[in-house]
């Protein structure tokens, strides 16, 4: 059986703006299946990281550099089809659907099968799609939320009805772009609890953040991020030190790890 292509590979990557390198010669490369964790301060590249996976930046091609961006083994995709293999939830994605704040949940979630923030016509949804949209909000522990209007969600509520959206075309894997932005300890305890839910249940966790405490138990590795580079990676307990993240952050960091989870604080703890 021939081995699965890696979820993600990059070489050679910059990409620039205002003459500034937002990435710098970046060489990445996630294996298919493997939960992992991309770690950064404010500034590192990872919001850039995030857009030159989802074709929103392309990498700069200058004489003697070829660079590659290769997502599931493909560096050219249909941006719609690339959407339904790998599921995106963020912030940003969060404020664009909270503008449309009068569409209820499942259609919310009805529309990631057409890739729109909206359903522009109701016509187009099969039976199929319903029954598959209202599993994912079970998937979730959102079901009571199929008619509510967005306007009247929580953050949290909010949040969970994305994930069933980037759920309902069964992607192989999720990509999490600080995910947890906007949401109480509560809600974001109840949100983090969802994602180790979903990764256990099989589906390929990418979660981009820099709060190290937000790194699920279930995550296998982590990529350090700095100045549009790689500063680290790999195994999460080889990398999620005091002395790395000191030197990512820095200023002194102490981390601990309790159940699973890695704490940082600023100073001796």
């Amino acid at each position: 059986m021939s081995e699965s292509p890696p979820l993600l590979k990059i070489e050679n990557a910059s990409v620039v703006r205002n003459g500034q390198f937002l990435l710098n010669d970046l060489h990445l490369e996630i294996p298919a299946g493997r939960h992992t964790a991309i770690l950064g301060p404010n500034g590192s590249g990872k919001s850039s990281l995030i857009k030159l996976i989802t074709r929103q930046l392309y990498p700069l091609v200058h004489e003697g550099i070829q660079p590659s961006v290769s997502v599931f083994g493909h560096e050219r995709w249909n941006i719609f089809e690339l959407r339904t293999l790998l599921g995106i939830v963020s912030a940003d994605l969060h404020s664009a659907f909270t503008d449309v704040n009068s569409l209820p949940g499942l259609e919310a979630v009805l529309s990631g099968f057409f890739a729109i923030l909206g359903l522009a016509r109701q016509d187009a949804v099969t039976p199929a799609m319903q029954t598959r949209a209202k599993q994912a909000l079970e998937e979730v522990g959102a079901s009571a939320l199929v008619g509510k209007p967005l306007s009247q969600m929580s953050t949290g509520e909010v949040r969970r009805v994305l994930i069933a959206r980037a759920l309902v075309n069964d992607p192989r894997a999720l990509l999490l772009d600080e995910p947890t932005t906007g949401l109480d300890l509560a809600a974001r305890r109840h949100f983090l609890e969802t994602l180790r839910s979903l990764a256990r249940l099989g589906r390929t966790i990418l979660l981009v953040t820099h709060h190290a405490e937000e790194i699920l138990p279930e995550i296998e590795s982590v990529v350090l991020m700095q100045e549009g580079r790689v500063f680290h990676e790999g195994a999460k307990r080889e990398v999620l030190t005091s002395e790395n993240l000191s030197e990512l952050f820095g200023e002194r960091i102490t981390v601990r790890e309790r159940n699973g989870y890695f704490g940082a604080v600023a100073g001796r703890a």
